[in-house]
């Protein structure tokens, strides 16, 4: 097995981002849903663990937002288009998870690309920070997606696949990503090629993920960066 190329998901998996993802929730929902700001704010906002809880424990951002925060359905729509803005204006640091630019520079040969609901405008800059850009060769944000064409579905992916090779036929990729939905990204992406492009799908459970409870399982798991590279290395 050769592998062509190794896509990440980034919020989790490359970043940990909680105390970002904390903020900007607060203030967009002071925006959308000021009865839920303030002294009523979600549990699942008042420290980083249950952050982690809730969101590993929603299928996608939907549910996040009206199971666990308590959100109308129409109210997380507008949250939604609100979410790129203020992910470019909120300053919070966010800082990569130890290990991972190693990880990158050791599989260079390999290129990388991102698939993610962050901006992309924001992934690029930590990704300069970090000096570990220019091994990326695609980074697709929600702003680069259509808002019902978002993760799990494929289309990202397919972008993503667009702008690294010519063409993605016969490639073999890895998708990593520490959410369930990131498993069924993967599965749609490969579905949308069928038996021309085979996706091997990697669960980051370093940053707090429990992939052995969810139902959509990965080929692999990781408990830390480092060994992601015991996994690939035998594909070069």
């Amino acid at each position: 097995m050769k592998l062509d190329a190794i896509l990440w998901d980034y919020d989790g998996t490359i970043v940990n981002s909680v105390p970002k993802n904390i903020e900007i929730t607060k203030s967009i929902l002071s925006i959308v849903a000021p009865r839920l700001s303030g002294d009523n704010l979600p549990k699942c906002l008042l420290s980083e663990v249950a952050y982690h809880h809730a969101n590993h424990a929603a299928k996608n951002w939907q549910e996040l937002y009206v199971n666990y925060y308590g959100m109308t359905e129409s109210e997380m729509q507008v949250a939604g288009t609100l979410w790129a803005e203020h992910q470019l204006s909120n300053t919070t640091p966010v800082k990569l998870f130890t290990g991972i630019d190693d990880v990158v520079r050791r599989l260079s040969s390999i290129p990388h690309g991102i698939c993610s609901q962050n901006a992309s405008k924001n992934i690029r800059n930590v990704l300069s920070e970090a000096k570990i850009d220019s091994f990326f060769k695609s980074v697709i944000g929600y702003d680069d997606v259509l808002g019902d064409a978002q993760k799990p579905a494929a289309d990202g992916g397919l972008i993503c696949l667009e702008q690294i090779f010519d063409s993605a036929e016969n490639k073999t990729v890895m998708y990593i990503g520490d959410h369930e939905a990131d498993v069924q990204f993967a599965r749609n992406v490969q579905a949308a090629f069928g038996k021309k492009l085979t996706v091997i799908s990697v669960a980051a459970a370093y940053s707090g993920a429990a992939p052995d409870d969810w139902s959509v399982k990965p080929d692999y798991i990781i408990r830390d960066p480092s060994e992601l590279a015991t996994i690939c290395d035998p594909c070069l």
